[in-house]
Order: C-alpha cells, then sequence, then structure tokens
C-alpha cells in the first residue's frame, strides 16, 4: 500500500475518531521528511485558517506553548511587528497587566495573535512558516490539525 493509500485511510478514520494519536504521529512524521518546508508550511497555513480545527490564535498558543524561549521571543516579535506597541499595551491591559514585564501567558498571546490576524491576516501564513521549521513541534497540535495539514500536502491541487 502506497503512502497516499495509507493517508487516505487514516483521514477516514481521523474523521470517525478511530485513528491512534501515534499512528497519526507518525504518518505526519513520514509526511514531514519527505515534503519541502515550504509545502509544511502551506498545509500548516490551510490547518490555521480551517473549520476542521481550533481558532488560529488557540493552535499558535498551543504551539508557543510547547516552543524554546528563543521561538517564543522570535514568535512573539512577527506578532509585535504587526501590531505595533498600541496593540500590546491593549493586549496587556486586556489580559489585566499594567507595565510590568510580564510572562506571555496563553490567553495574552492568544490575544495578541487575534489582533494580528485582524490587523493583517498574512500573519497565519507567517506564523506557519515561522512554525513548519520546527516539524516537531508541530505534532503537538493534535490529531485533527495534523490530518488537515497532511491532507493538504498530498493532495494535488
Amino acid at each position: 500500500m502506497s503512502l497516499f493509500d495509507e493517508l487516505g485511510d487514516l483521514f477516514k478514520r481521523v474523521k470517525t475518531g478511530s485513528a491512534p494519536e501515534g499512528e497519526v504521529n507518525e504518518a505526519y512524521d513520514r509526511v514531514a521528511g519527505a515534503v519541502p518546508s515550504e509545502s509544511l508550511a502551506d498545509g500548516l497555513s490551510h490547518a490555521f485558517k480551517s473549520d476542521e480545527t481550533p481558532p488560529f490564535e488557540q493552535m499558535v498558543s498551543a504551539l508557543f506553548d510547547r516552543s524554546t524561549p528563543e521561538q517564543r521571543a522570535d514568535f512573539v516579535n512577527h506578532l509585535i511587528s504587526v501590531i505595533g506597541p498600541a496593540g500590546v499595551a491593549n493586549a496587556l491591559s486586556t489580559a489585566g497587566i499594567g507595565g510590568e514585564s510580564p510572562t506571555i501567558a496563553p490567553e495574552m498571546l492568544q490575544g495578541l495573535a487575534r489582533q494580528a490576524a485582524a490587523k493583517d491576516p498574512s500573519i497565519i501564513d507567517k506564523a506557519a512558516r515561522f512554525y513548519s521549521q520546527h516539524p516537531t513541534l508541530v505534532k503537538s497540535l493534535g490529531v485533527a490539525a495534523l490530518a488537515v495539514l497532511m491532507r493538504r500536502v498530498t493532495t494535488p491541487r
């Protein structure tokens, strides 16, 4: 059975909830290792925008939570470059944080990501390119998101 046949069967089982997480992760590892990072970024961007997955801000918050401090700083800088100082101040205020230098909580990052996507939707593609450089981290998005990503990457357009 070819990889495409296996994935077709796996996607059907994901939709019914009968695909084990380990099997989906293994298939993702095979796909991620076989495609260029641009294809992985396209699939991740598609997953971020899909109605079959949680909202973008929740997904990037999950990735952010599992990122290294350097990856976190890089990603926050991407968001700040889009929303600017006023957007950051608004996100801090919404999160109930004054002028202190906070540890970025998931709720705050979600607010920053939501504001950035509203101001410039291309931030979703930028986030996808950023996180496609860390394919192991992407596995933390869960079975549904990985299935959407892999279906996009392996389906001819």
